[in-house]
């Protein structure tokens, strides 16, 4: 039910930054977990970083000291800031909001980021 608007994605040289935007149409305070996935062409989608509604993150190996997840209750936002950009980390980037009940999780439209060497 919750609507997802993502933002910040384009194209960037490597050792770049680039700064996601993920808002949603719902107060994000009633979404347990607020996630950031990507998929590059011919793999399978993989969570990136997530932050639950108490401020507990978690990221994967391949972003750790490199991406920051963060949230703006009062912005029903959600952050991806992305430094030292890797041509590795090319692939469109999707917010997931997952309420862990019985609603279920929802996805945004993604939005794509390509890092250039």
């Amino acid at each position: 039910q919750v609507q997802l608007v993502e933002s910040g994605g384009g194209l960037v040289q490597a050792g770049g930054s680039l700064r996601l935007s993920c808002t949603a149409s719902t107060s994000i305070v009633s979404i347990n977990t607020m996630g950031w996935y990507r998929q590059a062409p011919g793999e399978r989608r993989e969570l990136v970083a997530q932050i639950t509604s108490g401020g507990v993150t978690d990221y994967a190996d391949s972003v750790k000291g490199r991406f920051t997840v963060s949230r703006d209750n009062a912005k029903n936002t959600v952050y991806l800031q992305m430094n030292s950009l890797k041509p590795e980390d090319t692939a469109g980037y999707y917010c997931r909001a997952n309420y862990r009940d019985w609603r279920g999780s929802y996805w945004g439209q993604g939005t794509q980021v390509t890092v250039s060497s």
